[in-house]
Formats: C-alpha cells, structure tokens, sequence
C-alpha cells in the first residue's frame, strides 16, 4: 500500500527524508568550508543565528514574516553572492556565506522550511510544532 499521499503543499515521505539529507550535506560541506577558509569559529557561533532575524516582521503578520524569513532563509541569495564574490575576487565574504548556508542547511536538517504565509508552523516540510500549533500531517504521514 502506497503511504504517500498527497498534502496541503507539505512534501512527505521519502521526498521528505531526501530534502532533510540534502539539507544535512549542505550543512556539512558549509561547515567543512569554513574550516578550510581558517576563520574564526567564535565568529561562526556567533552568526550561526542570525539570518533568524527575519523572522521579526511576523510581529506585522504572517505574510510579511513567510515574505522575510523565505528571502533570507533560501539557498539563493548566499549562492548568489558566493558566485559574484568568486567572479570579482572577493572571496573575504565567503566565510560569512558559508555560515548562512550553514544557518539554511542545519533549519532545514531540523525540519524548519520555507514557509506559507498562512502561520508560522506551516512551511514546505510540513507543519511544526509551536506552542500555539499541534502537528497536523496527512493520514499516513507522520512528519
């Protein structure tokens, strides 16, 4: 019998379990990186939450909070500047965007995805669990 079923725009499943082991590579080779650029990791601790910021603009409401935290918490704006700090030598920005392709890989490991604009808990890896919100998944689909 197939589990998979389909959800409200939440992935489930193997899809699921693929996205949260790539977002765990992403991780690992952020990390690795970092290290190899000889950095501070006093200034790694430090950053590593920082790109949670974004999630301010919720106090205004959710639209502008899931607009915020999904610009800063994908992959592309980090990899987009790594591409043009390499294309014009500048690579002294590299370690800051390792640590926030760090920051993106570790929420999405952990199962904090890009969110819908509806709620805070209700993001593309399915819903979390906030103290306001129960986990809601599809029958058969245990988040």
């Amino acid at each position: 019998m197939n589990t998979e079923t389909l959800s409200d725009g939440a992935v489930t499943g193997a899809v699921r379990t693929w996205l949260r082991a790539e977002a765990l590579s992403v991780l690992t080779l952020s990390v690795l990186l970092y290290w190899h650029s000889e950095s501070s990791w006093w200034m790694f601790i430090g950053l590593l939450l920082t790109p949670d910021l974004a999630m301010l603009p919720y106090l205004l409401n959710p639209r502008v909070g899931s607009l915020s935290y999904n610009i800063v918490h994908s992959y592309l704006l980090p990899l987009s500047l790594a591409t043009v700090a390499i294309a014009v030598y500048r690579v002294g920005i590299l370690p800051f965007l390792c640590i926030w392709t760090a920051h993106i890989g570790m929420d999405r490991f952990l199962g904090y995805g890009l969110k819908y604009s509806t709620s805070f808990g209700r993001t593309h890896l399915g819903m979390l669990r906030t103290g306001r919100e129960k986990l809601v998944s599809a029958p058969g689909n245990e988040c």
